[in-house]
């Protein structure tokens, strides 16, 4: 009897690593190894973003904050107010790292969070990002619950730039707030527009731009909105909601621009069973269509271009097993619900881990980077190699 069980568990295993198999096969993806980018026992390590630079560095940046249970606290946590905005970099196609990371931003009055970078084409690095500020002693009591994170209220996001490799960065530029965020800073300002998730450079120069905002407070509830820059973000524009309903709320969203002119709007979700949803707009972002279910749960999402105009999605997996999984779609990203997932990773700690980024490497290998723990281990940067055959 047991061995019989001890051969239907083979069996079972068995199949389950030929159907992960047959799925990068089919989606033309093929998985080379995992890799550590960045680790120290002492900082939280989380968050990341990764752009290959016009020189060939790869560039990978992301939020370390102090490992609080070294300092006999009980956990970890998002918000930080020592958390900074860090790089590494890799000259040998993601082989090697720079050991010490390099300071990007620490921001004057709080803790930063999610550095989401993008290269444009003129080489500069556009990098997005947020703010949370500690409340001290009893400070936190006299503001909504509803507008804080325990004894933290939210600034709001920013802007820096680099244009040299990301060496030096300038800035921050502080965009206009989303309509109707009803969300105010400490100085009673409604807070700068802000976003986890990747602009789109778009054919015609233009930079588009997915921000949330919190519509409703009790119970809480957020929209997506787009915003346009026609100089490279240093302005931005208002354009129209991406996606907006009154039981669902839509955030962490990344924009993608189709061969045809469509934009793709892949969102992180609430109240709605972590289903991935899209939006899509079919004239420039002036609208979107109704956002709809892409059938399959992970967030939050990045899209990267392949050589033949597939595109890879990678997103992060927070239930068991954790880990990192991704799909092969179509050129016009139009697949969804039909597309194959592929399992990067499922041997993660817990759900504190994911927010994977993707770049490609050459034309023939990418690097997807994301944060990651094992046995709820120190949270560290880690990335998987792909052949795109």
């Amino acid at each position: 009897m047991i061995r019989a069980i001890a051969l239907f568990v083979i069996a079972f295993l068995a199949f389950g690593f030929r159907s992960e198999a047959r799925a990068a096969t089919a989606s033309g993806v093929r998985k080379i190894q995992d890799i550590i980018i960045y680790k120290d026992a002492t900082f939280y390590s989380a968050f990341p973003s990764v752009v290959r630079c016009a020189d060939g560095t790869v560039l990978v940046a992301f939020r370390r904050a102090p490992e609080r249970r070294a300092f006999g606290e009980s956990g970890t946590s998002h918000t930080d107010p020592n958390s900074y905005l860090v790089s590494v970099r890799s000259t040998d196609q993601a082989r090697t790292w720079s050991p010490e990371p390099q300071l990007i931003w620490a921001h004057p009055f709080g803790g930063s969070q999610d550095p989401c970078m993008v290269l444009l084409s003129d080489s500069s690095i556009l990098c997005t990002s947020y703010a949370w500020a500690l409340l001290n002693g009893d400070a936190a009591t006299k503001i909504n619950p509803a507008l804080r994170h325990g004894n933290f209220c939210f600034l709001g996001g920013y802007m820096i730039r680099s244009r040299d490799a990301g060496h030096t960065w300038q800035g921050p530029v502080f965009p206009p707030h989303a309509p109707g965020e009803i969300t105010l800073d400490p100085f009673n300002q409604p807070i700068p527009a802000y976003n986890r998730g990747a602009i789109c450079e778009g054919r015609d120069g233009k930079l588009f731009w997915v921000a949330a905002s919190n519509t409703r407070l009790s119970p809480r509830n957020s929209a997506t909105h787009l915003f346009i820059s026609r100089d490279r973000g240093t302005t931005w524009s208002y354009s129209c909601p991406v996606a907006q309903d009154d039981r669902v709320s839509f955030n962490e969203s990344s924009a993608y621009q189709t061969p045809k002119g469509d934009l793709v709007v892949f969102m992180r979700t609430a109240d709605f069973n972590d289903h991935t949803v899209v939006a899509r707009s079919k004239d420039n972002g002036q609208t979107f269509d109704k956002w709809q279910d892409a059938g399959f749960k992970g967030h939050p999402h990045h899209a990267l271009k392949l050589p033949d105009n597939r595109v890879l999605l990678v997103y992060g997996y927070r239930h068991p097993p954790f880990g990192i999984r991704a799909r092969v779609l179509a050129p016009e990203c139009d697949n969804l619900q039909t597309s194959q997932e592929i399992i990067l990773r499922d041997d993660g700690g817990n759900r504190d881990l994911g927010y994977p980024w993707a770049t490609m490497l050459s034309s023939s290998e990418a690097l997807v980077v994301y944060y990651f723990n094992k046995a709820d281990g120190t949270r560290h940067i880690a990335g998987t190699l792909l052949a795109i055959e």
